[in-house]
């Protein structure tokens, strides 16, 4: 794998000290001097270089023709460009939205950056770029921090390349997601946090018990050592207190990670703004309209691809205090699954009318509900994320909403100088850990040994041998062809045998070598996978500070989609 260039950074630890940057083709930083700071070294990868990226999504990215019908504006600017004339002709309810989250933001501390940024979406002008989580207990994944940071740095490039316009950084948080086992544990420099708990439905509307204050105290044990640790700790503990929602908490502990940043949370478990999704909850719950669609695109996908989800004849949840359950269709009346709840048809639509927030989409029509109650013009998500909206134009066509431009957010790979100069005191660059343990170790050996090792020579030999041959067999009799072919076959296959034993027996004399290549790709890649989708940013943060943000924001990219490797580090 070859790295592009490296590019170096300067970003000040305090988080009051906002460092301005500047970013051309070589997204160098304005000289500041400060007391403390952190530099970090870059280098950029395709994302087909990582092997870690699903063909659907590589296609994407290069705009092959066999993706083309499943989106309908390019990530480009000029698919911005298209995107905001598209917003301009569909109005959003702008007072509901500015309304709700003025209430949502009362239980925080006022920050300028935010509250500005909540009044600017009162004008017509002014436009949101989005990113979705569910509510990870502590953030969960380093990837819930660097899709925020994208979205962040995309709204300051769309600022640069469409002046006259506003454009809002939005975290929509996903907290009626009820998936426990994915959401209930967070990892910190490899130690896992596991909630253990009682309750259901909903996890945003659990209520944090003393069981997570025992994992806040367990956490302060591992993290206050570190040079930031009590930053980090007194946060979460201030967040993530007894009797709070998780939901609450994450909002909470994101507004202090991200408020200077001038993002802004949104909470859409709201009566209000789901009162405007009325007309299209009906419409699902009478017609089944999201199904209809969807299956028209998984079957075109289908014919390329392996298909991410199928959705369900109803694409709703029914949500109530500790249920969330599908709503299902029985004969002409409605039921909700695994529960005695039951509804005819005037009863499910009276429910609607009267409680809208007890109407929770699911994967399907989520994406609806966003660009129904916000004016986007952009989703930043991962490869899983997008082979999802990528099943959904036509969802969107039927219900008339626009469809955004879809960001595959950016990726890191965090390392610190000392695994660097590990990696090159082995003989590799960092990027070449992508690949497995065993063909690290293959190449080491046939690099570093002073025995000759492959019997590629031979094999060709072996196969002039054989051609020469042939031709003869072939001129006597026709018929001896193939079985010239088969016994070439067996004796090539002897030598490719033998040559891996000779690499077996040759890898006997490094195992020391082994021993330090297994290491570091195991803290690289824990558990065999990759570092941001295990990791949490919490141990960082204990370890760099808030620094470590401006560091990942000034290295985001926006729409040009490649790979990063990080190295931080750090001065005093």
């Amino acid at each position: 794998m070859h790295a592009g260039p490296e590019s170096t950074r300067q970003v000040p630890a305090d988080p009051q000290k906002m460092l301005k940057l500047t970013k051309g083709n070589t997204a160098q930083l304005n000289v500041v001097t400060f007391a403390s700071y952190m530099t970090g070294s870059s280098q950029r990868l395709k994302y087909h270089a990582t092997g870690l990226f699903s063909p659907l999504i590589l296609d994407y990215l290069s705009d092959a023709p066999s993706v083309r019908p499943f989106f309908q504006l390019p990530p480009s600017r000029s698919g911005f460009e298209q995107a905001i004339q598209q917003r301009k002709n569909f109005p959003v309810n702008r007072k509901a939205l500015v309304t709700h989250l003025q209430q949502q933001y009362e239980t925080v501390a006022e920050v300028d950056a935010v509250s500005r940024n909540i009044n600017l979406l009162l004008e017509e002008h002014t436009f949101t770029v989005t990113t979705a989580h569910q509510p990870n207990l502590f953030t969960g994944p380093l990837y819930f921090v660097y899709k925020i940071l994208h979205t962040i740095h995309l709204a300051e490039w769309l600022r640069k390349e469409f002046p006259g316009n506003s454009f809002i950084p939005v975290y929509y948080m996903g907290n009626e997601d009820a998936d426990f086992e994915e959401l209930s544990h967070c990892t910190i420099q490899g130690m896992r946090y596991q909630w253990k708990t009682d309750q259901s439905g909903a996890f945003g509307r659990m209520v944090i018990d003393k069981e997570i204050t025992r994992l806040l105290q367990a956490m302060s044990g591992q993290l206050l050592v570190q040079p930031h640790g009590k930053e980090i700790i007194d946060a979460l503990t201030r967040s993530f207190r007894e009797k709070n929602t998780i939901q609450q908490a994450t909002f909470e502990l994101v507004h202090f990670l991200f408020a200077r940043f001038g993002l802004v949370v949104l909470i859409p478990d709201s009566k209000e703004l789901k009162q405007l999704m009325i007309p299209a909850f009906e419409q699902e719950l009478i017609h089944r309209s999201s199904s209809a669609a969807v299956q028209q695109t998984i079957s075109e996908l289908e014919q390329h691809y392996k298909v991410q989800t199928g959705g369900r004849d109803i694409n709703l949840f029914y949500l109530d205090e500790d249920v969330r359950e599908r709503i299902e269709a029985v004969g002409d009346a409605y039921a909700v699954a695994n529960t005695t709840i039951r509804f005819t048809k005037e009863e499910l639509l009276q429910e609607l009318r009267t409680h809208p927030e007890r109407f929770s989409p699911n994967v399907i029509l989520r994406g609806l509900y966003q660009e129904t109650i916000l004016p986007n013009l952009a989703f930043t998500g991962g490869g899983g994320e997008l082979a999802y909206w990528l099943e959904l134009k036509n969802v969107f066509s039927t219900f008339g909403v626009p469809f955004p431009v879809l960001l595959l957010r950016n990726s890191f790979l965090l390392l610190n100088g000392r695994q660097e100069q590990q990696a090159r005191d082995i003989g590799f660059a960092v990027a070449d850990f992508f690949d497995s343990t065993e063909a690290l170790l293959n190449r080491y050996v046939k690099q570093n040994s002073k025995q000759a090792l492959s019997l590629e020579e031979q094999r060709q030999t072996l196969s002039a041998l054989y051609a020469t041959t042939g031709k003869q067999a072939t001129g006597v009799d026709p018929t001896l062809t193939a079985h010239v072919q088969a016994l070439y076959k067996q004796a090539d296959k002897r030598l490719q045998e033998l040559e891996k034993k000779l690499l077996r027996a040759e890898k006997r004399k490094f195992t020391e070598q082994a021993a330090q290549i297994t290491r570091i790709k195991e803290e690289l890649f824990p558990n065999g996978s990759f570092q941001e989708r295990k990791e949490s940013v919490i141990g960082f943060y204990a370890q760099y500070g808030s620094g470590l943000l401006d560091l990942l924001a000034s290295e985001s990219l926006t729409v040009e989609q490649e790979f990063t490797v990080l190295t931080l580090h750090q001065s005093n």
